[in-house]
């Protein structure tokens, strides 16, 4: 049935709603824009020379935090850090064979150890007496992963309860301890099933 060209109908229809998709890639797109955004910055006055009254990548580096909140996160990561990586260097020591596996871990916690010792503005204190090793190559592994899960877990709930800086970087550690704890996860199932 046609109708006529100039006739309306009398049922009144609803304005037209965007779906759910196009709401959530809308959502998408300005939460993206919104945290490019977030990363500009208005040009700097560009008096003075560079390195000199700046940091090398052209900022002022922040100032270590007097915060005690941080503070008290930072140390603590900075001995756990430590701690793991000299349980590291115990493995590696006591189980010859995983020391190229483990050399990733080792620089990784070298890196965090050096990051926290800028973000913190202090030497991390020393670690205390480490347990004692597992007897075989395979559980020693294990106690690692779990140990770097923990860390990766502490490190994350101490990420929420600050901010700035020392949160980002307490995120990065525990992102880099929850990858390390699957790889050494996969690394002790390979050996396993090697065995």
């Amino acid at each position: 049935m046609r109708l006529h060209p100039g006739y309306r109908s009398a049922v009144q229809t609803e304005p037209s709603r965007p779906s759910r998709r196009a709401v959530l890639r809308s959502a998408a797109v300005v939460a993206a824009s919104a945290t490019l955004l977030t990363g500009c910055e208005d040009a700097k006055d560009k008096s003075g020379t560079p390195g000199v009254t700046e940091g090398p990548g052209g900022s002022t580096p922040p100032a270590p935090s007097t915060d005690p909140v941080i503070v008290a996160a930072l140390t603590a990561a900075a001995t756990q850090v430590e701690q793991l990586s000299l349980r590291y260097s115990a493995v590696s020591q006591a189980f010859p064979k995983l020391r190229t596996q483990l050399e990733i871990g080792v620089k990784i916690h070298a890196a965090q150890s050096a990051e926290l010792k800028k973000v913190g503005g202090f030497e991390p204190p020393q670690p205390g007496k480490l347990p004692a090793l597992p007897k075989d190559a395979t559980t020693a592994l294990a106690d690692l992963a779990g140990r770097e899960q923990k860390l990766s877990v502490s490190h994350a709930t101490a990420a929420a309860k600050v901010s700035g800086e020392a949160a980002r970087l307490l995120a990065m550690l525990a992102a880099a301890e929850s990858q390390l704890a699957a790889t050494l996860t996969v690394m002790g199932k390979k050996k396993v099933a090697s065995s």
